[in-house]
């Protein structure tokens, strides 16, 4: 495929999304699948009470059929790792379903358990990490920018483990704004499909982390302060394990901590908050994640969510220069 066409998988991926949108918000809304808040979070929120959530359907089922249609147009047949990908996107997008489910519909706002929850993450890293050594695959990791390699042998088994679930659950940490999420998550992916197509030239890596960010547009376009609609754990888990799948497949996994820094400094922010509780009874930041803490600090919503997406842009360009300028 040439640029041309790899960035209409961009623009297929935004109508399908705003397409399929007029169907599954009223239908959310008539289930009543509406997002229950949390009442230890900031009292702002409250009135988000009652929003439709679940919409990480739409951006499922928007990268899946736009994934197929670039592939159709193209001419070109879908490879193992756009089925590892979807994979992915649809097995940690149905654990997230599941959870959702059960804070909607049972009115549990907690959803699974932690332990339930990890033991899924678990046993999809392990399906996906068997598919590929039966494929092959290297078990190496290399340093952006350079040539140096390690090999890791089985160690590489741990690697994805703590990839897959860490990126998730970094991921889905950080989904607690309007449009936080769909915006920060859409230039990491946008990133990953720069160093896809002109370094390791994998193009069909590219067009998947493409339709992820079309998708996500067309997401924000109803999930945009004020939200219309909120992804809820559906489309944060599923986008968690699918970017990390995607640093994977691309040989770019120590990449991830740079072009997902939004995301780790999200997940650093609860560690910290944690341990300093528990070990001196104090906390760091008046709130965990560290968006909340903005936020009870004075800022507007719209102000963190634009200046958490500016240091998202920032890591996305180290990123993409330390793989592709260096």
């Amino acid at each position: 495929m040439n640029v041309a066409l790899l960035l209409v998988t961009i623009a297929v991926a935004f109508i399908v999304t705003v397409l399929i949108s007029p169907i599954v918000i009223p239908f959310l809304r008539r289930l009543k699948f509406g997002q229950s808040i949390r009442e230890e979070g900031p009292k702002s929120h409250m009135k988000k009470s009652g929003t439709p959530t679940m919409g990480g359907v739409m951006i499922i089922i928007s990268i899946v059929v736009s994934t197929w249609i670039m592939h159709a147009i193209g001419g070109i047949q879908i490879s193992l790792e756009t089925w590892l990908l979807l994979f992915v996107l649809v097995g940690y997008g149905l654990l997230g379903f599941l959870d959702d489910y059960i804070k909607v519909a049972m009115k549990r706002n907690l959803g699974l358990t932690s332990k339930q929850k990890m033991l899924g993450q678990i046993i999809i890293a392990i399906v996906f990490y068997a598919l590929l050594r039966y494929n092959d695959f290297g078990t190496y990791i290399q340093i952006p920018g350079t040539s140096i390699q390690w090999d890791l042998g089985w160690g590489y088994f741990f690697l994805i483990l703590v990839m897959l679930v860490g990126a998730s659950n970094a991921v889905n940490l950080t989904d607690g704004l309007d449009g936080l999420l769909a915006g920060t998550a859409a230039i990491a992916f946008g990133a990953f499909a720069v160093v896809a197509y002109y370094d390791v030239q994998q193009t069909q890596v590219t067009v998947f982390a493409l339709a992820v960010v079309g998708a996500l547009l067309g997401f924000l376009v109803f999930n945009a302060h004020p939200a219309k609609v909120f992804m809820g754990d559906t489309g944060s888990l599923g986008l968690g394990g699918a970017i990390a799948a995607v640093a994977i497949l691309t040989k770019m996994e120590i990449l991830l901590i740079v072009i997902g820094g939004v995301f780790v400094i999200e997940t650093l922010s609860v560690m910290i908050q944690v341990i300093s509780f528990k070990t001196t009874g104090k906390r760091v930041f008046k709130m965990s994640p560290l968006h909340h803490h903005y936020e009870l600090s004075g800022w507007s919503e719209w102000r963190v969510v634009t200046t958490f997406w500016a240091v998202g842009l920032l890591f996305a360009v180290i990123g993409v220069y330390m793989k592709v300028g260096l």
